[in-house]
């Protein structure tokens, strides 16, 4: 699962990474925590638009889902596609094939259950550096994105932090994004990229305010990247 996630770095920073521009700057503004539950916007590399960055609605909406918006999201959460699974989901199916793309972020949270309480963990390479989810979208006109984030099974790694369902989002090694959005990949190749493409580089993660939990914190701020010690949490807090 991954339905929270962080970009605090600035738009010149995104764009100098990458070497893409925003197609709509005035969009943009540096973020410590979303939720994917309200639907917001994140910044993505389209494949069908690659040489710029675009804002998505996070929560794909797949065209035929058009005419009762509500109804599905109602009755589907589109938020994370499973990989395993992407192929075999109406949903999904058109997006995997030829509608992939690279959702930009810093940092994402999880839930590391222990006792029967939730204690939320922000995850984010050791540098703290950008990095790119693959993702899937919808283009339902000629500027409104709509798209998810592919999970897959975690490694031990994330194996121990969401120890709970044990899911991961795909993020991909810096080598293999572009692969990600060749037109002439066939269901073998990005298959074999799902497997084996989650990065090299080395996470960190560690515990942070359970107030993100709640409805009346200020989820946005600094305070949601800060490292929280939990005594109950024991020598759990540094297997990470």
């Amino acid at each position: 699962m991954c339905y929270s996630t962080s970009l605090a770095k600035s738009e010149k920073v995104i764009e100098e990474h990458f070497n893409k521009e925003f197609e709509v700057p005035l969009l943009y503004e540096p973020y410590y925590y979303i939720s994917g539950f309200q639907h917001p916007n994140v910044f993505i590399i389209p494949q069908d638009d690659s040489k710029v960055i675009w804002p998505s609605i996070w929560g794909l909406i797949p065209e035929f889902a058009m005419n009762d918006l509500d109804g599905f999201r109602a009755k589907a959460n589109t938020l994370n596609a499973k990989g395993e699974t992407v192929y075999n989901t109406r949903s999904f199916k058109k997006s995997i094939e030829n509608q992939r793309c690279l959702i930009i972020a810093d940092g994402f949270y999880e839930p590391h259950h222990y006792n029967g309480i939730s204690y939320p963990h922000y995850c984010r390479l050791k540098d703290h550096s950008l990095f790119t989810f693959a993702g899937i979208y919808t283009k339902l006109d000629e500027e409104l994105y709509t798209c998810s984030i592919l999970t897959i099974e975690a490694n031990d790694f994330f194996s121990k932090i969401h120890n709970k369902k044990k899911r991961m989002p795909l993020v991909l090694d810096t080598e293999f994004e572009e692969e990600w959005l060749r037109d002439d990949l066939n269901e073998n190749h990005v298959k074999e990229l799902i497997k084996s493409g989650f990065t090299n580089d080395d996470f960190d993660a560690y515990p942070v305010t359970r107030n993100l939990y709640s409805k009346n914190f200020e989820k946005n701020t600094a305070q949601s990247i800060q490292k929280v010690d939990y005594p109950e949490l024991g020598q759990q807090q540094t297997l990470f």
